[in-house]
């Protein structure tokens, strides 16, 4: 056995022999067992993705469809809750008034009231309506504004004219405020303690 000095080269493995056709640029016709398999394979894949469209636009609808459903088993739900309290709403508003005294109406409409916050708890419905917090824009809707009687009161909510409203996290309807304001030289929060 010979062995290779460190300058020779090792032979290089030559390619096989290609046909004097593809030399010279030719195209070289794939056999008909070729194309019948790739025509298969396409076909197998169409179908794949016919069949992949067709359930993703199927989880669509059905996503759309539960997602209405879900919202207005939702809206039943509320609305069922205040519906006895609307029936003893009506009530009250066909007494006849010469046979009923002021205190029993009050006393109706109290519990009226109680039945619709029940209603209005239990689906996740608070008032907005602190006084003496401070202004803000996101759950408040100055109206106009109040000279303050401290510069501790500067911005701070005054009175609230109409409540507000929020369902969990989001805002139904901004509680519109009187803001006070402090006329005098100092601001808010500048730490003198007057």
């Amino acid at each position: 056995m010979k062995r290779n000095a460190m300058n020779d080269k090792p032979e290089k493995p030559q390619p096989p022999e290609r046909p004097a056709e593809a030399e010279s640029g030719a195209l070289i016709e794939p056999s008909d067992e070729a194309v019948g398999r790739l025509e298969g394979e396409l076909a197998d894949i169409k179908d794949r993705y016919l069949r992949l469209a067709a359930e993703y636009d199927n989880f669509k609808k059905r996503s759309v469809k539960e997602r209405t459903e879900t919202w207005q088993r939702a809206q039943a739900d509320l609305v069922q809750g205040l519906v006895d309290a609307l029936d003893d709403l009506a009530r009250f508003a066909h007494v006849d008034p010469a046979q009923t005294d002021a205190k029993t109406i009050h006393d109706g409409v109290d519990m009226v009231e109680r039945k619709m916050w029940k209603a209005l708890d239990a689906a996740g419905v608070t008032r907005v309506d602190q006084v003496g917090v401070p202004f803000d824009p996101h759950v408040h809707e100055a109206v106009t504004t109040r000279p303050a009687d401290h510069p501790a009161k500067d911005h701070t909510v005054g009175a609230i004219l109409q409540p507000g409203y929020r369902m969990g996290d989001a805002l139904i309807r901004p509680a519109r405020v009187i803001v006070l304001q402090w006329q005098g030289g100092e601001g808010r929060g500048s730490g003198d303690g007057e």
